[in-house]
């Protein structure tokens, strides 16, 4: 069994034998006012429990399922509004890029750069990602096996990246459905690197909601202690205020009022779990 890398995001560590870690916010940047606001909600959430988060919030949603969907206030304003949440809460940020020349202007402001689910085998922006130095985020294909992130990761080493962390999100399991393969987290473990699971985007439904992806949001807890218990170095929520309100997949966001208590609840079942290892 391979060692899991361990290193740190800012003052935050992340891999073998650190705390559960949290990558937390809502899918889209909707405002800066709203940006801030839930960062500084997840922050406390996250002190209140005793772990530390990354927040997150895209610039950019690239694959809605309809062209009318809303996708975000686009590169320059989404870089200018997460430096601003940055500067205004102290947390790292992580957001998603979906082309080459995104990986350089993101990593001025964020410390994780995040690459979709959908684009995990695109070479040139694995590469570009590692370039920047920053922390990579690799989101695991819903069509791909977990030992097949192997080769994700080493497009991003072949960049200069030494920090990769890789995501669960869930598989295809027929039409408008995922399922998430828990064996699949010791799995990617094993490549050497800390794995997240990618709760509220693994109870997508997607596409189910005429031109938009449904979710099932009740089963949000349930996931979440699986994958603690089956080794997760890290959870991964959005959460909005008000989700049927939200502007990209509020029907599987986690509704921000529900997090103190689940934080406290998923902080305890860490501590367990790694006492036993």
């Amino acid at each position: 069994m391979a060692q899991t890398k361990r290193f740190k995001i800012g003052d935050l560590e992340v891999g073998e034998g650190a705390p559960l870690f949290l990558i937390c916010g809502p899918c889209v940047i909707e405002s800066e006012p709203h940006a801030v606001a839930v960062a500084r909600a997840v922050g406390q959430a996250a002190e209140d429990a005793g772990l530390r988060v990354i927040f997150k919030a895209s610039f950019d949603k690239a694959n809605r399922t309809s062209a009318e969907s809303y996708r975000g206030p686009g590169l320059r304003e989404g870089l200018r509004i997460l430096a601003a949440v940055k500067r205004e809460t102290g947390l790292p940020i992580l957001t998603d890029i979906h082309e080459p020349a995104q990986a350089g202007p993101a990593a001025e402001v964020c410390d994780v750069l995040q690459i979709p689910a959908f684009l995990c085998r695109q070479t040139d922006l694995l590469i570009e990602a590692g370039r920047t130095g920053r922390v990579v985020n690799i989101k695991k294909g819903q069509f791909l096996a977990p030992w097949d992130m192997a080769y994700a990761a080493e497009k991003v080493i072949s960049g200069g990246g030494d920090r990769i962390i890789l995501t669960e999100r869930g598989s295809s399991f027929g039409y408008q459905n995922l399922v998430v393969d828990f064996r699949g987290l010791p799995m990617m473990r094993d490549l050497g690197w800390p794995t997240v699971l990618d709760v509220t985007h693994s109870l997508q439904l997607p596409g189910a909601a005429k031109g938009k992806s449904g979710g099932q949001p009740e089963f949000i807890e349930t996931l979440a202690r699986a994958g603690v218990a089956a080794g997760a170095d890290g959870l991964f929520f959005e959460t909005h205020e008000a989700p049927e309100r939200a502007l990209s997949d509020g029907a599987n966001a986690l509704r921000l009022d529900l997090l103190p208590g689940l934080l406290t609840r998923m902080a305890e079942l860490g501590r367990l779990v790694r006492s036993w290892s």
